[in-house]
């Protein structure tokens, strides 16, 4: 028998309740009702209607055999704290803040921004296996199967005023770039202001927040939703994506040891662009920028604008030539879109 739910969207507290549950089962193997609920401290009554709550919740499939007992069809591989630090150098160790990792939460981005509005320390890290209202720009929604994805986000405290740190998403993009590529997949580029995609489908995306004064200081929380496997999941998304699951020639890795690579490779750009701002990842960028050369548009609310994108200068906004003479467009204002997208 296959137990396979909606997703339907619950209470964090009951979610949070369920995910203890799964994590037993995590390793994909079989476990009888009676160990289950003996670890649970529940009855094998309770354990089924547990394993239906959890299901319903998570989207998951649950196999139950007679005589064998339970488990997930496909493992899952769930964050843990220790092996994300026992991946770190012990400078990024101590470089960063707190790290915090949630079963499930409305967003990453918006928990550490509310930390850090609370006084939390610069550096700190917050990972979720699931986010119910994760968002990229503009407000789109980010599908989110639990313990699939990476759903990252770091705080970091800036002397800067808020406009300063503008550039520092695209900077956060490289540093994503960077990663895939120490994972083998060297197709993947970028597209402005903060994508990364593979073979025109995109793969993560970025989105940075942030909060201070005119003048600064500034609080800045870099968000990434990145793919690592989507499954059934893709099927609800409205534009071509691609998970690294499906990418060949992948060098394998787990979460844990993304997390840490992630978090490793923010730490050097924050370093990089405190000291040097962006103008230290322009020529990165341009030179896995997916679209530069291209004939494309930029489209904002009312208008659309038509030219050659030359790529971007270091305050980050893209730079078109077009009949006019060459205009600078920033990310809040306006999209971009291209006939296709080469290398």
């Amino acid at each position: 028998m296959t137990l396979n739910g909606p997703g339907k969207r619950r209470g964090l507290r009951e979610m949070q309740a369920d995910t203890q549950l799964i994590r037993f089962l995590a390793d994909g193997h079989f476990h009888s009702g009676e160990a289950l609920g003996r670890r649970l401290g529940i009855s094998r009554a309770a354990v089924w209607k547990r394993l239906q709550q959890a299901t319903d919740a998570f989207g998951l499939d649950i196999d139950a055999v007679k005589g064998r007992g339970y488990r997930l069809r496909a493992p899952l591989d769930l964050l843990e704290k220790k092996g994300i630090l026992q991946n770190l150098s012990d400078e990024d160790r101590q470089t960063m803040g707190n790290l915090y990792l949630h079963d499930t939460l409305t967003s990453t981005n918006t928990w550490l921004m509310q930390r850090g509005e609370a006084g939390e320390s610069s550096g700190a890290v917050c990972l979720a296996e699931q986010q119910l209202s994760g968002r990229g720009r503009r407000g789109r929604q980010w599908v989110s199967p639990y313990g699939r994805n990476i759903y990252f986000s770091i705080l970091w405290r800036f002397d800067f005023a808020p406009m300063q740190v503008a550039g520092l998403s695209l900077a956060a993009a490289i540093g994503v770039l960077r990663v895939l590529h120490e994972l083998n997949c060297h197709e993947a580029g970028l597209k402005w202001p903060n994508d990364i995609l593979w073979k025109k489908r995109k793969l993560a995306g970025l989105l940075l927040e942030v909060s201070g004064e005119s003048s600064g200081p500034s609080q800045v929380v870099i968000g990434v939703g990145l793919n690592t496997y989507l499954g059934e999941a893709g099927m609800s998304i409205d534009q071509p994506w691609v998970d690294l699951n499906s990418i060949p020639g992948i060098v394998p890795f787990n979460r844990n040891e993304f997390a840490a690579l992630l978090i490793s490779q923010m730490i050097r750009i924050i370093s990089i662009y405190q000291r040097e701002g962006l103008a230290a990842f322009v020529d990165e960028w341009h030179r896995y920028d997916l679209m530069v050369g291209e004939e494309v548009e930029i489209r904002s609310a009312t208008q659309c604008h038509h030219g050659t994108h030359l790529g971007i200068d270091i305050t980050g906004a893209i730079r078109l030539k077009t009949q006019e003479g060459e205009r600078l467009f920033h990310a809040g204002e306006v999209s971009l879109r291209g006939n296709r997208v080469v290398r």
